[in-house]
């Protein structure tokens, strides 16, 4: 069984990203990077996997036409790739993508995931053939420094390292869905302490934040909080937890591609 992809594209409602405006385009997934737009590269990558099945990638309707012509643009079989109008929220856009997909395995990520690598893509797959309901992938500090000094400065503190997230989720099928409540309402669930705790738990939050706990053993305490086996894809390059959000890291990205280029 192939595994299906989500790409989330769309912009927070009423907000224009200033990245788009400062290239003058409509979604920061059209900015020019590295001699493609920014999704082109994410787009390349999936769909050259062996194990990719369809492709979604959620955005606003009247962005669709923009997408076309990116599709257009794109080397090999582009026929697995489609649009799907976006929602207000991003539970609600995975949800929507995954309606127009049979059940299976589901790989969500990011337009301005540029640096996404095969391998990557590769690990996910396989974790989601064992008995996981959600996979989230991570990249270790040293790996993503190693990869440039200046290309992530969040990370997550745990007892047996700190480690950045690489916007690369795995759902093991449509049963996983309630995994997608945790999303919803839009992007930085991780400063807002109030719904951590209505998912996670009191007690789980102060570990968390303190730094005390493991990796896999608080991945394991948030599985039996919310009924699902998360488990935790760490990635040994550095690469794939850096991602385009600002004029700062749109330049590291652009020096890191024009790199795999030659």
């Amino acid at each position: 069984m192939q595994t299906n992809i989500i790409v989330l594209a769309a912009q927070r409602p009423g907000t224009i990203d200033p990245l788009a405006i400062g290239h003058d385009v409509s979604h920061k997934c059209l900015i020019p990077i590295a001699g493609e737009p920014l999704i082109a590269h994410v787009l390349e990558t999936l769909s050259k996997h062996p194990a990719v099945g369809d492709i979604c990638i959620s955005i606003e309707a009247q962005a669709f036409p923009d997408i076309d012509v990116v599709l257009a643009q794109l080397d090999g079989d582009t026929g697995r790739i489609r649009c799907v109008p976006s929602t207000y929220n991003l539970a609600d856009s995975v949800i929507a993508a995954l309606a127009q997909m049979d059940d299976g395995p589901v790989i969500i990520t990011t337009a301005d995931n540029a640096l996404l690598t095969a391998d990557a893509i590769e690990a996910m797959v396989q974790i989601l053939k064992g008995d996981t309901d959600v996979a989230l992938a991570l990249a270790p500090k040293a790996a993503v420094l190693k990869a440039h000094p200046d290309g992530q400065r969040r990370f997550y503190k745990f007892s047996d390292d700190q480690y950045s997230n690489c916007n690369l989720y795995g759902l093991s099928g449509h049963d996983a869905l309630t995994a997608a409540e945790i999303f919803r309402g839009g992007g930085q669930f991780a400063k807002k302490a109030g719904r951590i705790i209505d998912s996670f738990g009191l007690i789980n939050l102060l570990l968390l934040r303190s730094g005390w706990i493991s990796l896999p053993a608080a991945m394991a305490r948030i599985s039996k909080r919310i009924g699902l086996t998360i488990t935790p894809v760490v990635l040994a390059d550095g690469r794939n937890a850096i991602d385009v959000d600002n004029d700062r890291s749109y330049r590291i990205v652009a020096d890191l591609l024009g790199q795999t280029a030659t």
